[in-house]
């Protein structure tokens, strides 16, 4: 049996996020859709990890397996000129038979930007946010997010995942010509954290030094602050 691991860029505007789901249009249906055609046989396609609807990828990974021995070259122009245009497969490399996109994965990097004015060209890209950000007050007050946590406040109510623990490597903020960048890195991220992260960092600005402490030790969801929008947030990197 022969493994092949995806890169994978997505506009995530107008699906429901990555992962398969009934009467919804979701990235991971239509990549898989598209693969069968090729190959004339069904295949399980394995995404590091799920993005939300309206989030988007730059580097999102992802594995099937197959019997067939494929031409990279010709496979990767194939799959990507039946592709929609908002999908797009970056590269393809044949892999161990044992190699998992999901589980093999050791560090995911997800950035998010802020639209420091309104932009035609940024709206499906980023949150235009109507107040300012400081990012130095904003670094000291990730620091808060790192180290290995319970994540359960930072996690949808009704998440599936039962081990809320997460290892959170760098959370950082910079201001680049019109935007605004927010970076953070971890070993994993449960559903809704990043955006529950970055909602709760800017509350954080204007209230006491225990804010975040208090929000990890509550682990309730209520607790922590409203969710940015999803659409400035973009899976950039899977490290293995």
């Amino acid at each position: 049996m022969n493994n092949y691991k995806l890169i994978i860029q997505y506009d995530g505007t107008n699906y429901a996020g990555w992962q398969i789901q009934k009467n919804a249009k979701t990235i991971q249906q239509i990549i898989s859709d598209s693969i069968e055609i090729l190959l004339n046989e069904k295949i399980n396609l394995i995404g590091s990890g799920r993005t939300d609807a309206g989030v988007h990828a730059i580097g999102q990974a992802a594995n099937f397996r197959t019997e067939a021995e494929i031409d990279l070259y010709k496979f990767k122009y194939s799959l990507n000129s039946i592709l929609p245009v908002d999908i797009s497969i970056i590269n393809i490399q044949k892999v161990d038979p044992n190699f998992h996109a999901r589980f093999d994965a050791k560090k995911r990097t997800y950035l998010y930007l802020f639209s420091k004015y309104k932009s035609p060209f940024f709206h499906n890209y980023s949150y235009f946010i109507h107040r300012e950000i400081n990012c130095t007050k904003l670094n000291e007050l990730s620091k808060k997010f790192y180290g290995k946590k319970d994540f359960t406040s930072f996690s949808r109510k009704n998440s599936e995942t039962e081990n809320k623990i997460c290892n959170i490597y760098e959370a950082h903020w910079k201001e680049t010509k019109g935007l605004i960048i927010f970076k953070i890195e971890g070993d994993r991220f449960l559903h809704g954290m990043v955006r529950t992260i970055i909602g709760t960092l800017l509350n954080a600005v204007d209230k006491d030094e225990y804010y975040i402490e208090n929000i990890f030790f509550q682990k309730n969801r209520e607790q922590a602050g409203e969710a940015v929008p999803p659409n400035g947030l973009f899976l950039f990197k899977v490290k293995y």
